[in-house]
């Protein structure tokens, strides 16, 4: 497996178990609908939270939470769409970023809440 892939592997337990020990309650890991994956979906009281993992190795250039397109987003938008219609689901959606940095030998994490809006 490339390094990349072991980074982002790595990127989205941490995310996890981040998730985890904030509260929250996984439901999906790498839902996919059509062209669309959703890294986590997660429940937090009647909250639903697609989350969103981006990992990267430095921060040299730019944020990781920088690098979602907005087609990216528009994809994230219809799987989750379809799956609270799918699952039949009476909740509130939020989309969240978890950006992931290499920092030496360890990983920083940032949760951004709401990072982007459902129209």
């Amino acid at each position: 497996m490339a390094n990349h892939n072991e980074l982002g592997k790595k990127g989205e337990q941490l995310a996890i178990d981040f998730l985890l020990k904030s509260g929250y309650k996984i439901i999906a890991r790498n839902y996919i609908y059509q062209k669309a994956e959703v890294d986590i979906i997660a429940k937090k009281k009647d909250i639903l939270v697609a989350v969103e993992v981006k990992t990267r190795s430095t921060k040299d250039f730019g944020n990781p939470q920088d690098f979602l397109k907005s087609k990216q987003i528009q994809r994230i938008i219809k799987a989750v769409d379809t799956f609270v219609i799918s699952n039949q689901l009476d909740v509130e959606v939020r989309f969240d970023i978890i950006a992931i940095i290499k920092n030496g030998d360890q990983l920083d994490i940032e949760h951004l809440e709401n990072a982007f809006y459902h129209f």
